[in-house]
């Protein structure tokens, strides 16, 4: 009786024994397979998220004043002479929504606090056009408003936009 006891026990110990290794190496592999897919996904988003840094980049460099003041000369080279003040305003503001919109989608590749960075510019660019006007004497023309945005911009040390950039370029380094 006793040696049938110590069989089955034996029996037992061995089972377990046997469990316990395959336990270990299922886990181990499942592991692995993670890991390689994890991986390839990284192939995969690596460019995806590049090219979001890339959009994020242009669209903060088109939403400062004279980027889209080019870009108006280009597509209309009357228009400083010919725009109110407020036409001028709202032409900027709309080129600030329209990009941003555009790349909105870009959020899900960037951390969230690079995301409220941008948003946080787009705040600021908009009260900044916005603001410049309120700085002019009633009878200044678009030519003026264009100047005082763009040296008013230039010399205002690290903007919004400027911290952003930075802060998104740092944000990309690490990705490479």
């Amino acid at each position: 009786m006793q040696t049938v006891l110590y069989i089955i026990i034996i029996i037992v110990v061995l089972m377990f024994g046997f469990w316990a290794i395959l336990s270990t190496n299922y886990r181990n592999e499942e592991k692995r397979r993670q890991y390689e897919l994890k991986r390839e996904s990284q192939k995969i988003i690596s460019p995806i998220r590049l090219r979001a840094y890339e959009r994020l980049t242009l669209l903060l460099e088109r939403t400062k004043p004279e980027h889209m003041l080019m870009d108006l000369q280009h597509k209309d080279p009357a228009a400083l002479h010919s725009w109110s003040i407020p036409q001028l305003q709202q032409y900027l503001l709309q080129t600030v929504r329209i990009e941003f919109d555009h790349n909105q989608s870009q959020q899900v590749y960037v951390s969230d606090e690079l995301w409220d960075e941008i948003l946080h510019a787009r705040e600021q660019m908009a009260a900044f056009i916005i603001g410049i006007a309120t700085q002019l004497p009633p009878n200044a023309t678009t030519e003026i408003y264009a100047k005082t945005m763009i040296t008013a911009f230039t010399s205002n040390g690290e903007t919004p936009t400027d911290k952003a950039l930075e802060d998104l370029k740092n944000e990309a380094k690490e990705l490479m």
